[in-house]
């Protein structure tokens, strides 16, 4: 993959115009729309978003891609990148443990017969994601039930990922992923216990994801990162001092991986549990990044009951070349 480039970026032109270009890997919208295609390259995101005029996310690569649909999966591939989704229906399943090992399932022997075999980034999109009490809490039988799904292709170098309670269709478990010809390394954060390493509190089946994942090529996709200090929680109730929290973080993730402050090139999504706190998450965002750094506020809600945000994104392959890497 030497010379081969993903792009990640917020775009504002019309889905139509993003899916005529040859070297779209995936366009995400947010929320409901009236904008629907057949193209499997397009996904809807059943999270609000928290802004007016939204722009879309849009992954590009170098070359052509190629795309397709293999039952309830759809997939794009090009110059070394390949994007894959499903959608599984709980109902069809029995409940959201047996859905996400079927997500699973499907996603990983898509994976394991494509030539972009390195599993680098998933996103877990979930309705009612703190129902239940206990270990019969949605988000705990969600992780048990992806730990069988990953287990069954003996996969135990985890990958970054995202996992957020949607409020949209009932029943529905949105799962997409980035992969890649090449491995990525991933990385932990020294401020936090690795997720796969929680004790039992957490649930029967502790979360099987990386903190990030330095792509091939150098750039950084960073899972959802909220107000975590070693494995506990901090600053319940507090959403700007949770804000803060979540952006420290971040800084110590780019630390880890050697990578300069965010910028205009590293997109940022922030999910946000209670919209009436998004001005005081905003300016968290404020005080603690550059203004040019794109980000996206969406109404989602975060695996923990007392954390009220999360923020996940990239820091981009473009400042890497640009500085002659």
């Amino acid at each position: 993959m030497r010379g081969s480039e993903l792009r990640v970026a917020y775009r504002v032109e019309p889905v139509s115009t993003l899916l005529e270009r040859p070297d779209t890997l995936a366009v995400f919208d947010f929320g409901a729309g009236a904008d629907e295609t057949s193209d499997p390259r397009h996904l809807r995101v059943p999270l609000p978003p928290l802004d007016v005029g939204v722009p879309r996310e849009c992954w590009s690569v170098e070359g052509k891609v190629n795309h397709g649909r293999a039952d309830a999966l759809r997939w794009a591939a090009g110059d070394g990148w390949r994007f894959i989704a499903v959608e599984v229906d709980e109902a069809g399943c029995g409940g959201i443990e047996a859905a996400s090992e079927r997500a699973y399932t499907l996603l990983l022997a898509h994976v394991a017969a494509s030539p972009e075999r390195h599993l680098q980034r998933i996103w877990n999109y979930l309705g009612a994601i703190n129902a239940g009490e206990g270990d019969g809490e949605r988000y705990r039988l969600f992780c048990s039930g992806r730990a069988r799904g990953l287990a069954t292709r003996g996969i135990t170098r985890y990958p970054a990922a995202t996992a957020i309670g949607h409020h949209g269709c009932e029943g529905l478990l949105q799962v997409y992923a980035l992969c890649a010809t090449e491995p990525g390394e991933a990385l932990e954060n020294p401020r936090q216990v690795s997720a796969w390493k929680y004790p039992r509190q957490y649930g029967p089946t502790a979360p099987s994801f990386a903190r990030a994942m330095q792509l091939p090529g150098g750039a950084l996709a960073i899972s959802g990162t909220a107000a975590v200090i070693g494995h506990a929680s901090h600053h319940t109730e507090d959403v700007a001092a949770q804000a803060d929290e979540a952006i420290a973080n971040l800084h110590a993730l780019l630390e880890r991986a050697a990578l300069p402050a965010f910028d205009a090139s590293s997109p940022l999504k922030v999910y946000v549990r209670r919209p009436q706190d998004a001005e005081r998450i905003r300016a968290a965002l404020a005080r603690h990044l550059d203004p040019a750094v794109p980000s996206l506020l969406l109404h989602g809600d975060i695996c923990r009951r007392e954390l009220l945000v999360e923020i996940d994104g990239w820091s981009s392959f473009a400042r890497l070349r640009s500085a002659g890497g």
